[in-house]
């Protein structure tokens, strides 16, 4: 027997009348994600919705999981630096492959549960509601798992999770409707709940089955945070250090060449919009460039390029910002929505030292006020259209 027969012959117990039907939705949901829905806009599709209909090939499925193959690079290197991170802050010596399995074997259970807690919410109001279960949470629930510390709690990210799913999406009505990154949502539920798992030295390392602490665990962000000399700055953290990512941080955040694979495949494929990330890039280098100019501490005299390097600018640049939900719609709106969350995230950095990771707050405040962008925008345009009109008609009259 096939799968394709194995699903058709339970198919009828969670049809209307069946056994199950009150479990529709969850039968829908594993069906989907074996086969490609069979639906098309004909029939009674047709007759509801007049007019034309654009068929693509490329669904929701496959826009997540494409989504997830260009989270892997930063996910296989995350899991090798947790060991690496343990290793040398422990004092200890590790193979390449031992570091990455050490790794593998702490974000495990992390996914497992930001999978379990949201994915069953997602079933849970699906079943309710007795709608189709969304494919948006495979990509969620992994992003979640990469930007978290690797030693916070499983209870706490089970928290995070539940309300990052019910307050940040559900109560708006489900995918499409929510107006908040919900990853960021989880993260911003952890870091402002439960600050001393969030923040510190030791948070960012895997070092409690050992407990040693032979060198720091502070990150990049943490040090200037604290007006460190920028020479002892430099002493620990080089640029290819930053680039490559071998230094403490959230579990996959600290790659920026791993971050920028997974770019070029959203790039090329066109899941993500070129012009967010690339705004965002030109408003933290302005607003990096004009800190540059003022200097008034070690924080400002920094480099501009450094923040690209340091912390999740690099990751919520590409796979936060980008968010197609969240995010502006317009072109116009895109350039200014991503410009303003690279001046924030920046600003944020230098001028709040209580909140070194700017690029969370920066996308989350950008994420209230994209409709806002938008509505401005289209406005705008519609004004320019009625004076071209009217012009036009002065002119034939």
């Amino acid at each position: 027997m096939t799968l394709r027969d194995f699903f058709d012959k339970l198919k009828p117990n969670f049809s209307k009348g069946g056994r199950f039907e009150k479990l529709s939705s969850t039968f829908e949901a594993f069906e989907s994600f074996a086969f490609t829905p069979n639906t098309v806009t004909g029939g009674k599709m047709r007759d509801r919705y007049r007019g034309s209909h654009i068929r693509d090939a490329v669904d929701l499925k496959r826009t997540i999981i494409t989504v997830v193959i260009a989270l892997l690079p930063a996910l296989l290197f995350g899991m090798w630096n947790i060991g690496h991170q343990t290793a040398v802050s422990s004092g200890l010596d590790w193979s390449f492959w031992y570091k990455w399995w050490f790794g593998f074997l702490r974000m495990l259970p992390i996914i497992a549960v930001s999978y379990i807690v949201g994915l069953g919410i997602e079933f849970l109001f699906a079943e309710i509601r007795h709608e189709e279960v969304s494919e948006g949470f495979i990509g969620t629930g992994l992003i979640i798992s990469m930007i978290v510390p690797v030693t916070v709690p499983l209870w706490q990210l089970a928290l995070a999770v539940a309300f990052a799913v019910v307050i940040g999406k559900e109560v708006f009505g489900g995918s499409g409707y929510n107006f908040l990154n919900p990853a960021l949502v989880a993260r911003a539920f952890l870091f402002f709940s439960y600050p001393s798992h969030m923040s510190g030295d030791n948070v960012w390392i895997a070092a409690d089955l050992w407990g040693s602490d032979a060198v720091t665990g502070a990150t990049p962000l943490a040090l200037l945070s604290s007006n460190t000399d920028l020479s002892f700055f430099n002493s620990q953290f080089s640029i290819l250090n930053l680039f490559i990512g071998t230094i403490p941080g959230s579990t996959c955040e600290t790659s920026v060449i791993a971050i920028l694979l997974g770019a070029l495949l959203l790039l090329v494929t066109g899941i993500a919009s070129w012009r967010i990330m690339l705004s965002v890039v030109l408003g933290g280098g302005l607003m990096g460039l004009l800190f540059n100019a003022i200097g008034a501490n070690e924080y400002m005299q920094l480099p501009f390029y450094y923040h690209y390097l340091m912390g999740g600018f690099a990751f919520g640049c590409v796979f936060m910002a980008t968010d197609p939900v969240t995010a502006a719609h317009t072109n116009t709106g895109k350039w200014i929505y991503g410009f303003l969350i690279g001046v924030f995230a920046v600003l944020l950095r230098v001028l709040n030292p209580a909140y070194p990771e700017g690029m969370m707050l920066a996308i989350l405040l950008m994420n209230c006020f994209a409709p806002l962008i938008d509505h401005c925008v289209v406005a705008r345009n519609i004004k320019r259209r009625q004076k071209r009109w009217a012009t036009a008609e002065r002119r034939t009259a």
